[in-house]
């Protein structure tokens, strides 16, 4: 019991004197690999959201759908999306964070054989529903598991690996349209389907996870908690950790929808929600849900335009690890800002190259630009401050409602870019974007502050108002 204190008291100290972002000298490997296996959820989310971009003339066809249907048929998987971010913050305090996610991975397979064997087209929105399902919890569930499991000077890079994962997904996706392409006509069928093969994959790679030492305390498992901790960083480690994270808890209520709302947080909840809300409705949904239609569109033929397509997955993937190198560097306040403000650009290029019909290169350079500017920026730090800037009290339920309302905003977004291209012309849309990205960077240069290199404890304390 005294060995027990001391070490305890040791920890205390040496984790009030030490600079949090440089001295963790842990177990890197294992929280490489937990933070790997959770970050497989994003793999997923890509993959699903992404695999219908190819199947889209084919399933079209095959249910005889218009403009209106084919962008349902398209985004409703959004609308479940939004239905598993709203639930899955209760049942991952409920259940834990490793059983939600196992029943996430069971989901993704089974949706995956259903969307791609539907003989009609309510059971396939049916079944795209229930895949929405899914990867919206996995969406909400994946970034929280993985910052609570990281220590502070690794928490940025790690959660990046979601959106990592999430890119490979998109990349893999488009591979697989295009390999499948020329296999009948049950192509899209074998699309869907294919998504399947890394749900299994996930299934089996959480039953090498520990659960979160965070929920644990919560459930008071302490000793468990303790066992994980000491995985990752050792005794005099997983002591100081127990210690602030208990403490944190202490000061805490009992977590209720109406906190939300209070003085003290209810401007947080703001920046979490606009946060989310804007990195779906800068424009790169339109591009990824809809590259091949695009691409056609600016001159591509068929085939080419499934093979850019691939080259627009891969662009996405390179990109993504320049967020993953300078998160914990730059910071997520700068990224967020000379992304939102690239992108501003950008989209007026693209708005410009439809107007002036310019050669198609030239679309397709502005397009990869577009893709590797989002993926190197917006995209990975969304998941990361989203992760990180709620206080413990409210978090499970500020989460939810974000990634709630980030599926909304992806729904609409999504289903409404077939009409809006009908209607209004590709110009008029990507200026549409245009502004949209220009306003976020007004936002964040006013409201959205830094928090590298800060606990999630400090965070709190930093963004909380007495």
């Amino acid at each position: 019991m005294a060995k027990e204190i001391n070490i305890i008291t040791m920890a205390i100290i040496i984790h009030d004197t030490a600079a949090p972002a440089g001295n963790f000298t842990g177990n890197r490997s294992y929280i490489y690999l937990i933070s790997a296996i959770a970050a497989l959820g994003g793999l997923l989310f890509g993959y699903d959201l992404v695999i219908v971009s190819g199947a889209i003339p084919f399933f079209s066809h095959y249910f005889g759908l218009n403009e209106i249907e084919t962008g349902w048929a398209v985004g409703s998987i959004n609308l479940g999306c939004a239905a598993g971010a709203l639930m899955a913050g209760k049942l991952s305090d409920l259940l834990g964070r490793k059983k939600l996610l196992l029943g996430c991975a069971f989901l993704f397979a089974l949706t995956g054989i259903g969307t791609g064997w539907s003989d009609n087209f309510n059971l396939f929105i049916g079944f795209r529903l229930m895949s929405g399902v899914a990867v919206g919890s996995a969406a909400l569930v994946c970034p929280m598991y993985i910052s609570e499991i990281s220590p502070s000077s690794m928490r940025g890079r790690n959660v990046s690996f979601y959106q990592l994962a999430i890119v490979t997904g998109i990349l893999l996706a488009y591979l697989s349209d295009y390999l499948l392409l020329h296999t009948g006509e049950n192509n899209w069928r074998w699309m869907f389907t294919s998504s399947s093969v890394p749900a299994l994959l996930f299934f089996c790679g959480l039953f090498l996870v520990a659960e979160s030492p965070r929920w644990l305390i919560r459930k008071q498992k302490e000793e468990k908690a303790l066992q994980v901790l000491r995985q990752i960083g050792g005794a005099i480690y997983a002591a100081a950790e127990l210690s602030v994270i208990r403490q944190s808890f202490l000061q805490e209520t009992r977590e209720r929808l109406r906190d939300l709302m209070q003085k003290n947080t209810i401007h947080i909840l703001f920046i979490g929600i606009l946060v989310a809300v804007f990195s779906q409705v800068v424009g790169q949904n339109s591009i990824m849900s809809y590259a091949p239609g695009i691409l056609k569109q600016a001159g591509m033929g068929g085939d080419s335009a499934f093979l850019q397509s691939v080259i627009i997955g891969f662009i996405l993937f390179i990109f993504t690890f320049i967020a993953i190198a300078t998160i914990d560097k730059l910071g997520r306040r700068k990224l967020l800002l000379y992304g939102s403000l690239l992108l501003f650009f950008d989209a007026l290029a693209l708005a410009c190259s439809f107007y002036f019909h310019l050669p198609g290169y030239w679309t397709l350079i502005f397009v990869l630009g577009f893709i590797a500017i989002y993926g190197a920026t917006i995209g990975p730090v969304t998941w990361v401050a989203l992760s990180e800037i709620f206080p413990n009290r409210i978090r499970g339920n500020a989460l939810a409602l974000a990634t709630l309302m980030l599926w909304i905003a992806n729904f609409f977004t999504t289903a409404s870019f077939p009409v809006m291209q009908k209607n209004f012309g590709l110009p008029a849309t990507f200026s549409i974007h245009a502004v949209i990205c220009l306003g976020y960077f007004f936002y964040i240069k006013a409201r959205v502050p830094e928090t590298k290199g800060k606990s999630l404890e400090e965070i709190e304390s930093m963004l909380y108002r007495k």
